[in-house]
């Protein structure tokens, strides 16, 4: 194998989402080619399969900079910078505008399934950082190929690796045998047969983070509708009620994520979901009828029900990337440097610092995580920070230490995702506003009944925060 000099190689890509396509952009504003792999068939392939969710982003805090250079010179007119996109939205009128100015620099259908050094596994330190990176990929109808980069930048996100209902982050006993009833994903209940499935039905959602919210919304407002009589949520969540379970609500800095959050108390004030808290799912079993029935790893059975939505977040897909030496957080499976600064025990997605590429940087100099696989585990990503990352990123690449290292950013503070892993901390108090742990498992509802519909209606839905 004679690997070309490094200098006239591409910097590759993994991903043609929105960190990917920014990536691309901030590459060929330093004057480099990038080359970018996506294995589904469109640009925003993960984005298009919840088009149906609408971000608490306005369309100002999710266009990059770079890329809206490229994207002005061909007659594109960016949407109204206040206004708040859905999926759907994102994918069409920004993504794919995108794409289509990258052309031949973006391969469609082309999965990435090994990435190390040419002629050196991970054990071999031998002129290691003098070879070039060697990239093994798959295009749809199994056509092998390798390609050779001077620099990998991983944007290939989480989407594909929703982590399991089990309370111990493994699958529970029996959630696989359940996956006809089971969807790790929020549901679009505008499509006819998806609404079928859970018009009328009971209708478990685990999680505590943006996502059950919107699942949560989505529900109330099926329940109220003429052909959704009998539907009824089931909010299953590890940890106990606070005055942070529903976010920051009406001080929350992005105001419709904060809405979100209200929406989903409402559904619950409502009696349009019961919230099950102290609950971890420990196996699925079925009933005579074959309906489901969650048991807790306290032994506790809950009554039986027709579907399950779990939101318990994501976790990155490491395993094509085994031959590089990279340094990852043990716990959050992050970069080593950016991790205290995510920790979800500790951050939200507001009170995340500033940070580039001497964060994202590995052991295997040349290869970055980026965008929401930069996060690793932690629930806390925003579309702001991703395109902060790049800039960074491309300006380390092309030798602009300077210009790599002038990281700025600032984001709007929130209370949707801190203290994630604080519940079983034995002096936590469900009555303090930073706490998160009840004593015993209970069904609660919460308040009295209001009408949830038009706030549900209102609210934009969506997340950068898991459970």
């Amino acid at each position: 194998m004679n690997a070309p000099a490094t200098t006239e190689l591409p910097v590759v890509v993994i991903g043609a989402g929105p960190a990917g396509l920014a990536a691309a952009a901030h590459l060929l504003d330093q004057g480099i080619e990038p080359l970018v792999l996506e294995a589904g068939p469109s640009a925003g392939a993960a984005v298009r399969e919840w088009a149906h969710v609408r971000l608490f982003s306005t369309w100002g805090e999710v266009v990059d900079p770079a890329a809206e250079k490229l994207l002005v010179p061909t007659g594109w007119t960016r949407p109204d910078p206040a206004t708040y996109p859905s999926g759907g939205d994102w994918a069409d009128l920004y993504l794919q505008p995108l794409a289509e100015v990258l052309g031949d620099r973006l391969r469609l259908g082309a999965t990435v399934n090994g990435v190390s050094r040419a002629g050196r596994d991970r054990i071999v330190d031998a002129d290691r950082e003098q070879q070039p990176f060697v990239v093994h990929l798959a295009h749809t109808g199994g056509r092998e190929e390798r390609l050779f980069a001077r620099a990998v930048i991983d944007a290939s996100g989480t989407w594909t690796t929703p982590s399991p209902a089990g309370g111990s982050g493994l699958h529970a006993l029996g959630e696989k045998a359940a996956a006809d009833r089971i969807t790790y994903r929020v549901p679009d209940l505008k499509d006819p047969a998806v609404r079928a499935r859970y018009a009328g039905k009971r209708t478990a959602v685990i999680g505590s983070g943006a996502s059950a919210f919107t699942a949560l919304a989505y529900l109330a407002d099926l329940a109220q509708s003429d052909d959704g009589a009998g539907t009824k949520g089931v909010w299953i969540l590890r940890r106990g009620i606070s005055g942070s379970t529903f976010g920051g609500g009406e001080a929350d800095q992005l105001p419709a994520r904060g809405a979100l959050g209200l929406a989903a108390k409402a559904a619950v004030d409502a009696g349009h979901a019961d919230a099950v808290t102290g609950f971890r799912t420990d196996a699925f079993e079925r009933d005579a009828n074959g309906a489901l029935v969650l048991v807790g790893e306290d032994g506790r059975r809950l009554d039986p029900v027709d579907e399950v939505i779990v939101l318990t977040g994501f976790r990155p897909e490491l395993s094509f990337l085994d031959e590089l030496r990279l340094g990852l957080d043990e716990r959050l499976q992050a970069p080593v440097e950016l991790a205290p600064l995510i920790d979800p025990n500790q951050h939200s997605c507001g009170t995340v610092y500033p940070h580039g590429h001497r964060e994202l940087a590995h052991p295997e100099t040349g290869v970055y995580l980026v965008g929401m696989k930069s996060y690793g585990r932690a629930p806390t990503f925003l579309a702001m920070t991703g395109y902060e990352q790049v800039r960074s990123v491309a300006a380390a690449i092309a030798g602009d230490i300077e210009s790599a290292d002038r990281v700025e950013l600032t984001l709007p503070e929130t209370g949707v995702c801190g203290g994630a892993g604080l519940f079983d901390t034995p002096d936590a108090h469900q009555a303090d506003g930073g706490g998160c742990c009840a004593p015993t498992p209970q069904l609660v509802q919460l308040g009295a009944p209001v009408t949830v519909g038009a706030a549900a209606e209102e609210a934009p839905e969506g997340g950068c925060c898991g459970s």
